[in-house]
């Protein structure tokens, strides 16, 4: 459903959201460790994210990735239109080019209330969100 990208970048922010929560600035070793991610993948994300200006950085011995309260604001939808684009609105779930209420795929109709629930999940739900069911202990990133 997203890419790769778009799944370790939604990943890293929440986890960037948990550990900003406590003032801390996260180096990309930490965040690749914590998400289950290569450094270097981890990394190209990162920078990619800093420049659609979703998460904030600074460099230096005391530098890191973290997200601020603005950034914490930021929904999921945001995250995968920065990474995927907004396909996730309009592509057909078996990949055809033409599929539509009036032309549908073989899934159309019985995906469409899916899709409907998916985006109004990922248009409702903040970094902050999840840092706060988070906390309460009602979700983990990472399998140990």
């Amino acid at each position: 459903m997203f890419s790769k990208s778009c799944e370790y970048a939604i990943k890293a922010l929440i986890f960037l959201g948990q550990e900003s929560n406590e003032n801390k600035k996260v180096c990309v070793k930490t965040i690749s460790s914590a998400i289950d991610a290569t450094q270097h993948f981890v990394a190209k994300i990162l920078q990619d994210l800093t420049k659609k200006k979703l998460l904030k950085s600074t460099k230096g011995p005391n530098g890191g990735f973290y997200v601020d309260e603005e950034n914490s604001k930021n929904s999921l939808a945001d995250i995968i239109k920065a990474i995927d684009g907004t396909k996730i609105y309009s592509q057909c779930e078996l990949g055809l080019k033409e599929c539509s209420e009036k032309n549908p795929c073989p899934v159309h109709h019985e995906y469409k209330n899916i899709k409907l629930n998916l985006i109004k999940m990922i248009e409702n739900n903040t970094i902050s969100t999840f840092n706060t069911q988070s906390n309460l202990g009602k979700y983990f990133l990472k399998n140990d």
